[in-house]
């Protein structure tokens, strides 16, 4: 049964086929375009060190040809032909792949994403071709340090286990990768139990149906669950030496997994800190001090990790004093009650960048999947807005309480540094 609408969005209607397969719908009948994307609960963190890189290199590979369009060219034109857009992406817990049309052209959308999950031929000279792209790509991530940041920050959280891998994978696993690499990993991935096809926007009346006839007869599988994370620690700085004009640093703490009971307080907490241009992290780094262009605080939360942190790219000349300035801002919110008024602002910025997300089609089908594929429910919206209603100030000092504290803080650092104590002397 579809759930109650609410006044904000439409919301979904959930169904699982016979092999296990669910099917998230969200439908929005003035709409004139559908997304239609397939989102499975893998990703580089079901990886071994043999296949690091392996989930994105395979993203890839889907795109390169199937039995019948047996190129790259010919699976790109017939989404031209429709005026679509299609994509995918990897993460390191799920891994989606899209087509956004018109809604009249819905069934070709579908019929292009089911043949490229079910019948891509992963071609040996294409895999080969491929490992040139994939290094090129790895060069500019290891050249653009405010998306690399992340990756030494992971790693300097949880170590040599899959989520302090990089996505990207090393060059190495990337070069070696063979066909087989590829066919035993989708093998024991890819079945109907860990995936989910979305339709988000004017979705029609024979979604199920057609769900049905492209999908209905994968058969279903037992893919059992990657290990869970263990416990790491290894010195609270990570410094990534590189020439530079510009430093990039994130300072955090570990957090709590994504169905923690107070994932809404922490939302709030970490709007409070760095969510917007009139929080405090933008007000007292850019604004006060004029230390960083960018800087920013969040949450990101796996289904058993998570990391509260502010990321900033700053003066290499006055990096020290944006440490120390952030971990201030990080002690302050601790120590003492967010104002009232304060609170309620960070309140109505999360509530209203949620339903901002939810306005387009692939916003709406996009959060949906994530909810249905990491927690395996359909997400009630209702539970959002009232979650984040139900904070209080008194919440946010107790969480704040509990996650920051010195011996927790972690540090990573880019920069033309060599010296990890100078920074470790900043955190005591």
């Amino acid at each position: 049964m579809p759930e109650k609408e609410t006044e904000r969005v439409s919301t979904y209607e959930r169904h699982v086929l016979d092999n296990g397969l669910r099917i998230l719908t969200a439908n929005l009948p003035e709409a004139q375009s559908v997304t239609c994307m397939v989102m499975l609960a893998a990703g580089s963190r079901y990886e071994t060190p043999d296949t690091n890189g392996i989930a994105h290199f395979s993203e890839h590979m889907f795109f390169k040809g199937t039995e019948r369009r047996p190129s790259a060219r010919q699976i790109a034109g017939e989404i031209d032909a429709i005026g679509g857009e299609f994509n995918a992406f990897t993460g390191k817990e799920y891994t989606a792949y899209y087509v956004k049309c018109a809604a009249d052209h819905r069934a070709v959308a579908l019929d292009v994403i089911a043949d490229m999950l079910r019948n891509s031929r992963f071609d040996g000279e294409e895999i080969e071709r491929e490992k040139g792209v994939i290094v090129e790509e790895m060069n500019m991530y290891f050249d653009t340090p405010r998306d690399f940041i992340g990756g030494v920050y992971e790693e300097l959280l949880y170590g040599d286990q899959p989520l302090g891998w990089d996505i990207i994978g090393k060059k190495e696993t990337v070069r070696s990768a063979t066909r087989d690499t590829f066919t035993s990993y989708l093998d024991r991935w890819y079945k109907p139990s860990r995936m989910v096809l979305g339709l988000g926007g004017k979705v029609g009346d024979d979604a199920l149906a057609k769900a049905q006839e492209l999908f209905g007869d994968l058969p279903a599988g037992d893919t059992g669950e990657p290990d869970p994370v263990a416990g790491y620690a290894n010195g609270q700085v990570r410094v990534f030496t590189k020439q530079s004009d510009q430093a990039h640093v994130i300072l955090g703490v570990p957090s709590y997994p994504i169905e923690h009971p107070d994932r809404y307080t922490l939302q709030v907490l970490s709007t409070v800190l760095g969510g917007g241009m009139s929080s405090r992290l933008f007000t007292e780094v850019r604004e006060r001090r004029g230390l960083a262009y960018y800087v920013f605080g969040l949450n990101h939360s796996y289904t058993d990790a998570g990391s509260l942190y502010a990321q900033a790219g700053v003066d290499i000349n006055r990096i020290d004093e944006a440490v120390t300035t952030i971990l201030g801002e990080l002690r302050s919110i601790a120590a003492d009650v967010v104002p009232s008024d304060e609170l309620e602002k960070a309140r109505n910025f999360a509530k209203g960048r949620f339903v901002l997300q939810l306005e387009s089609p692939q916003g709406l089908i996009l959060f949906g999947l994530r909810r249905e594929v990491l927690e395996r429910h359909a997400p009630d919206l209702d539970e959002v807005i009232d979650g984040l209603n139900a904070v209080t100030a008194e919440d946010v000092q107790r969480v704040a309480q509990d996650l920051i504290a010195d011996e927790k803080l972690r540090l990573a650092v880019i920069g033309p540094f060599a010296d990890a104590e100078r920074f470790e002397k900043l955190l005591v």
